[in-house]
């Protein structure tokens, strides 16, 4: 793994880019919202890292284009994983945690980072420096400023766009289909630093303006099960409103952000109290209730009319008659390997910021191979038609 080989971009690079792309978006139900992300020329992709590997793919739904990402470089020694990042044409950062006695190749991934940003390349970085699971932005560190402003002084203080982008899982992020929104913010504005790069104090003005702006894009909680409170709350709230069924997503983060605090609000008023517990009991009761009649709060509202009941019909029709059939061959086709997964997966004891990331891992393998062997045996038995039956369908279904 020497310099020269971080600096060209992959080989494999633009069919990983689709690769990511169809494995973020059948694993998850990913939105993309707000700003666009620039088609062409250099561009700072900055993220929040709650979910592992999977948070690259999900940067490269937001962006729509290749991105070269910084990644560990422990990643670049495994077998398999090393392959993917060398030919994403990832480059590696060297962190005090995993290489301590390398600190010091990190000016080569910096010169890496500004060599693919002038010649017009968008670079994804994640500067919380790490994943994890918690349901709020842990401290920024400062290489992504100082990369930017390192590459701002060898263009003459002429800034380039450095994009957020907050990733938020509704539901649970191990959850498979789970919906993601990927809500890209507008370009932090540094033309005032960039034009000063060398200026020491920058770097720190340049991250905090990264935070706040990555601040904006995140719900920020004090702890994952407020999710499903929060969310309930605010359907309530909009239900009583009136507000419309299918919010705009970006109003929609906005206030979950506002309701986030006020609720972490009212835990600290109420503490000592059983206040708290009893209404976050009463909305986890309700919620349960909502779930189990197949409801939402908004449907609390309506009055059935004989549209609706038609349509309620047609859809359970639709649902029962044609994707319910196909839903329940592909379970039958694909239970041993997604037992296989579900069985081995406690043995590994996975944070839950890695759970989804080795499930979508395991399934490919596990699942590939059990289409492979299903093919293996539909050739033998009924020729080659019947093989190449299995190697497309099976897959659809499953």
């Amino acid at each position: 793994m020497t310099p020269e080989t971080w600096r060209e971009p992959g080989w494999l690079q633009d069919h990983l880019h689709r690769i990511f792309v169809f494995i973020a978006g059948t694993y998850y139900q990913a939105r993309v919202v707000g700003s666009k992300v620039p088609v062409q020329g250099p561009v700072l992709l900055v993220s929040n890292h709650p979910n592992s590997l999977l948070d690259p793919a999900l940067m490269a739904v937001a962006a729509g284009r290749s991105v070269r990402y910084l990644a560990g470089a422990h990643l670049f020694k495994r077998r398999v994983m090393g392959w993917v990042v060398r030919g994403a044409g990832a480059i590696p950062v060297f962190r005090r945690e995993e290489e301590p006695n390398e600190m010091g190749r990190n000016l080569e991934t910096f010169r890496a980072v500004e060599e693919a940003l002038l010649e017009g390349s968008a670079v994804g970085v994640f500067p919380e420096g790490f994943t994890h699971s918690s349901p709020h932005l842990a401290p920024l560190k400062t290489g992504a400023a100082r990369m930017a402003l390192q590459t701002a002084q060898a263009a003459g203080g002429v800034p380039f766009p450095i994009i957020p982008v907050g990733i938020t899982y509704r539901g649970g992020k191990e959850r498979f289909r789970a919906e993601v929104i990927l809500w890209v913010g507008q370009p932090v504005r540094w033309a005032d630093l960039a034009a000063d790069p060398e200026n020491p104090g920058h770097v720190r003005a340049l991250t905090q303006r990264i935070e706040a702006a990555l601040g904006r894009l995140t719900v920020n909680l004090r702890d994952w099960d407020d999710l499903p409170l929060v969310e309930l709350a605010e359907a309530i709230h909009d239900a009583e409103l009136g507000r419309d069924r299918n919010p705009n997503p970006v109003r929609w983060l906005a206030r979950m952000r506002r309701t986030a605090q006020a609720m972490d609000q009212l835990r600290i008023e109420a503490a000592g109290t059983p206040e708290w517990d009893d209404l976050a009991e009463s909305l986890r009761a309700h919620g349960r209730i909502l779930q189990i009649l197949g409801l939402t709060p908004r449907d609390l509202h309506l009055r059935p009319r004989g549209r609706v009941a038609v349509r309620w019909t047609l859809v359970n029709l639709l649902f029962f008659g044609v994707t319910l059939p196909l839903a329940a061959l592909g379970s039958l086709i694909f239970w041993p390997p997604w037992k296989l997964v579900r069985a081995a997966e406690p043995r590994f004891r996975l944070p839950l910021d890695r759970q989804a990331t080795y499930r979508v891992l395991a399934t490919v393998v596990a699942g590939g191979g059990w289409v492979l062997l299903l093919a293996t045996l539909a050739l033998e038995v009924q020729g080659w038609r019947s093989a190449m039956a299995v190697l497309l369908v099976f897959p659809l279904v499953g």
